[in-house]
């Protein structure tokens, strides 16, 4: 496997194996860095090209454009203002409501708005998650597409036995 191309490269196609290798290898990084207190957060910042360059090969893989890796990010930022708004609309009815002495209406509803937007930003976890299940498990495209040919299969133990005729074995005459 080629980590530089793997990491560095937006360009071409990879298969899910390579996708969820290099998906899990990034995680983990990301995981680690994220236990220094702010360098960690820093350096972290330098590990979504390394995500960018996943996704967009996979989606090439699959014969879309990179482009929709903005999809998510485009629910979230939605999600988020939503749920803000929302939070923060029953934050100022608390503060109306503890302002005219109905304490308990006033706690139901700094409640009903965080409830509503832990709903909301649980609505963009999970469209997140189906992108990335949706990139990481739909099958190669198997022929030659606009983003280039079809990725190599992987060797080793675990790979999948070459199409075609067997070999024929060697004739011993004896």
């Amino acid at each position: 496997m080629d980590w530089k191309f793997l990491f560095l490269t937006a360009e071409g196609r990879i298969r899910r194996r390579d996708f969820w290798i290099g998906f899990l290898i990034v995680t983990v990084a990301s995981v680690v860095l994220n236990i220094l207190p702010v360098l960690g957060q820093i350096i972290g910042l330098l590990l979504i090209w390394p995500q960018v360059c996943l996704g967009a090969k996979r989606l090439h893989d699959m014969g879309r454009t990179a482009w929709l890796m903005l999809v998510p990010f485009a629910v979230a930022v939605v999600c988020m203002t939503l749920a803000v708004t929302i939070a923060g609309a029953g934050f100022v009815a608390a503060l109306v409501l503890g302002a005219s002495q109905a304490g308990h209406a006033a706690a139901g509803s700094a409640l009903a708005g965080l409830g509503a937007a832990s709903a909301i930003m649980s609505l963009a976890m999970f469209a997140g998650l189906g992108f990335l299940l949706w990139v990481g498990l739909t099958p190669t495209e198997p022929n030659e597409n606009r983003y280039g040919p079809v990725p190599p299969l992987p060797a080793g133990p675990d790979a999948p036995p070459p199409s075609g005729p067997p070999p024929s074995a060697p004739i011993v005459e004896g």
